[in-house]
């Protein structure tokens, strides 16, 4: 079993036994026959990942991480809000019929700020003070702009990306304000360690840890089953996750860099709900 799957057994143990039910509260989601969806939650929920030691790619059942990394370009190397350039279609309730989903995720990271060393995006920012100011500890990044929160379709739940560097080794912090973790968790913790990779070995750097900070982690009412079931399973060990080391510019990577190996896992879970 790897240990991204004792960390997400654990997590989805915790919420279940000890997290708080909004069964009864007024709550924004609904399921897709127009039922209230409530939620088992826990606040300020805390994963840590060394990306030295393993990739933190879930065996329990098989994490999409191609498709979750080009969802991550999508958003951090094409800086684009229309899902026509997405190749996946989990953004296809948000978007309208354009394919926009308004000012969110990409159309954030594409705007344009004036820094001591120039306007560049927050992207390009950066890996210019990864290679220049390693030292730093002002790496981040931010797309919960409150601006643009009228003009999102969604409001972004990943939303804050924070680099520290120690030595040779380049660390992260995901700060993100929900959380679905049935359907989302590990895809979202494979898409940021795959970014963390790719900055390091642009920048110079080896990866380090990633560390997700979640402010409410739930389970869905109806996911409930789906979870139980899936943390009674027994893993495998994780996956060899690697780079197409050729690459050196950020922009040239595509999900076919990302090289995977040994994948074992559970069967799939499939017709997750997902509430709106």
């Amino acid at each position: 079993m790897s240990k991204a799957d004792n960390l997400f057994k654990k997590m989805c143990r915790d919420i279940l036994d000890n997290g708080y039910s909004t069964e009864g509260q007024i709550v924004r989601a609904r399921w897709e026959d127009g039922t209230p969806a409530y939620t088992i939650k826990r606040f300020g929920v805390v994963n840590r990942y060394d990306l030295a030691e393993e990739f933190p790619a879930i065996t329990l059942r098989k994490t999409a991480v191609k498709t979750a990394v080009d969802e991550m370009l999508w958003i951090w190397q094409r800086k684009s809000n229309n899902i026509r350039d997405l190749k996946g279609h989990i953004w296809d309730e948000w978007a309208d019929g354009s394919g926009s989903i308004g000012k969110a995720y990409g159309y954030q990271m594409a705007k344009k700020y004036k820094f001591a060393h120039g306007e560049m995006d927050q992207v390009d920012n950066v890996i210019w003070q990864l290679r220049n100011s390693p030292q730093s500890r002002r790496i981040m990044t931010n797309i919960y702009n409150f601006d643009d929160l009228s003009e999102m379709y969604l409001e972004p739940c990943a939303y804050s990306m924070t680099f520290n560097v120690t030595g040779d080794r380049l660390n992260g912090i995901l700060n993100q304000r929900s959380q679905d973790v049935l359907a989302a968790n590990n895809w979202n913790v494979c898409q940021y360690a795959v970014l963390v990779m790719m900055l390091a070995q642009v920048c110079g750097l080896k990866p380090g840890e990633l560390v997700h900070v979640i402010a409410d982690a739930h389970i869905y009412d109806r996911h409930v089953p789906m979870v139980e079931e899936l943390i009674s399973r027994s893993g495998f060990p994780a996956p060899e996750v690697t780079l197409n080391t050729e690459i050196k510019d950020f922009y040239d990577f595509t999900p076919d860099d990302v090289i995977i190996r040994n994948y074992q896992a559970g069967e799939q879970i499939r017709n997750i709900p997902i509430a709106v």
